[in-house]
């Protein structure tokens, strides 16, 4: 049985019915201490802009969070938010 299995869920969200799709492994990792949740949260109130990708990607025990967003002017970059801290790459 593979252990780094992924599960793709995926979630619609905004007035325009762009979807957000979340990535996690199909085995627990150390728990995080900022969900994905919180993380989405976090990028798009500081960026002012919404997250249309987020992945979950884990070294050993560490989680971190591989969010791509997108701005009104239709600008695309990706932003790395620690899960243990909630620093933003």
């Amino acid at each position: 049985m593979d252990c780094w299995r992924t599960v793709l869920l995926i979630a619609c969200l905004g007035t325009g019915g762009a979807g957000v799709a979340f990535a996690a492994p199909a085995v627990a990792a150390a728990p995080a201490q900022i969900s994905m949740d919180q993380a989405v949260k976090m990028a798009e109130q500081r960026y002012h802009a919404r997250v249309v990708k987020a992945e979950a990607q884990h070294n050993g025990t560490q989680v971190v969070y591989v969010l791509r967003l997108l701005n009104d002017s239709g600008r695309v970059w990706t932003v790395h938010v620690d899960g243990a801290s909630g620093a933003m790459q």
